[in-house]
């Protein structure tokens, strides 16, 4: 739902043109530092980039699902970790609060995740429960008027540098699955609460993601997520429910900047007096990578429009996120085929960065085989 689109257009517009003038040039110095620099995170905060989905009542720009995806796919048309900096708190680590929160945690918090005074970060995946998050065994131990809570999270976004943690956490030891899962807001000052390093990874440097170890941490009973306990894993998945459409637009705006470096590069490189891109085997593969982003496009923007019309989204959403993320690949190692020997020589071109950056989209927030498997799940459900 677009609420006023000459608005949205103006918001659009804006963060277009700071991609480019911003973000392209500070992509060597974030992969080089492996962070945004802070005055960079400072100028996102300004341009309410941290608030985007948090309503308007707590500092945010309360964006419908549909407006929040057409802002991501441009947003994300650079390198990864601009979008990561931002993108937990209008995304994953205030979701929680916004669906679930009590009056008091959403006065408390919202209004700090928006202006980017605090980050957020979503701790859900164990050593073994990632997949099967409802396996988690993080336990929260009720004591007078506080929790204590002991576990380990791994794999989570932000968590060397977040000041807000939404943690999950087993209540009821007795009930297995989902039914005993609560959700907590706890903050890293919070004695007991400690974070790892951030992991050599792959790709997407300037994006820290690491362990969260909880021992101990006495956290005040008003930080249960809307106060009621065994109601954090239902919480969970709405939260990725919409997260799920929000990355898929996240994985289409990589592929839009990818073939537009493709396609510059094509008409530029020549061989026997002729653009590579007048070789219908090069064409064929821009042309895919054009059909495979439409199409994630549209999907996207199907699904939000679901989303914002109440519509249960639990199918369509593992849809996106499965088909945007293998399109996004698919994209990735057509561009590197198009640029030839140099796609893959770090010193001649940036398409090995995003090449290596988006091969996490078919881990994260579900991985692809999983989402396979949630797909038929909802088929089957849907014919009972």
């Amino acid at each position: 739902m677009i609420r006023d689109p000459q608005e949205l257009e103006s918001l659009l517009g804006s963060v277009r043109d700071w991609v480019r003038a911003t973000a392209h040039p500070a992509e060597d110095i974030v992969d080089e530092r492996d962070e945004v620099p802070a005055e960079i995170v400072a100028d996102m905060a300004a341009r309410g980039y941290f608030g985007w989905s948090i309503p308007a009542e707590y500092g945010g720009l309360g964006l419908t699902t549909e407006e929040l995806v057409l802002g991501a796919m441009e947003l994300s048309q650079c390198a990864v970790a601009f979008r990561a900096r931002v993108g937990t708190n209008t995304g994953i680590g205030s979701e929680a609060l916004v669906a679930d929160g009590t009056d008091w945690q959403k006065q408390t918090y919202l209004p700090l995740l928006a202006s980017g005074e605090m980050t957020g970060s979503f701790a859900l995946t164990e050593p073994e429960a990632g997949s099967d998050a409802s396996a988690l065994t993080t336990s929260a131990r009720r004591d007078g008027d506080d929790y204590i809570l002991d576990g380990m999270k791994c794999y989570i976004t932000n968590a060397p540098i977040a000041d807000l943690f939404t943690v999950m956490a087993r209540t009821d030891p007795d009930t297995p699955g989902a039914r005993g899962v609560s959700a907590f807001l706890v903050e890293r000052s919070m004695p007991g609460l400690t974070t790892s390093a951030g992991y050599r990874m792959m790709g997407q440097r300037g994006s820290p993601v690491g362990e969260v170890h909880l021992s101990g941490v006495r956290v005040p009973a008003r930080n249960l997520i809307g106060g009621v306990e065994g109601q954090g894993f239902r919480t969970a998945m709405k939260v990725l429910n919409k997260q799920r459409i929000h990355l898929a637009a996240l994985c289409t705006g990589p592929a839009i900047r990818m073939l537009d470096m493709a396609l510059e590069h094509a008409e530029t490189r020549h061989q026997s007096g002729r653009a590579i891109a007048d070789f219908q085997l090069v064409a064929a593969l821009l042309a895919d990578c054009r059909t495979d982003i439409e199409a994630a496009r549209a999907l996207v923007l199907q699904t939000a429009r679901a989303r914002d019309e109440g519509r249960d989204i639990a199918l369509e959403a593992s849809i996106c996120k499965y088909f945007a993320s293998e399109a996004c690949g698919r994209v990735a190692d057509r561009c590197v085929q198009v640029f030839g020997g140099a796609g893959y020589v770090a010193d001649h071109s940036s398409i090995e960065r995003y090449y290596r950056d988006i091969r996490l989209f078919r881990l994260y927030e579900g991985t692809s085989q999983i989402h396979q498997l949630n797909i038929m799940k909802q088929m089957r459900r849907a014919r009972a």
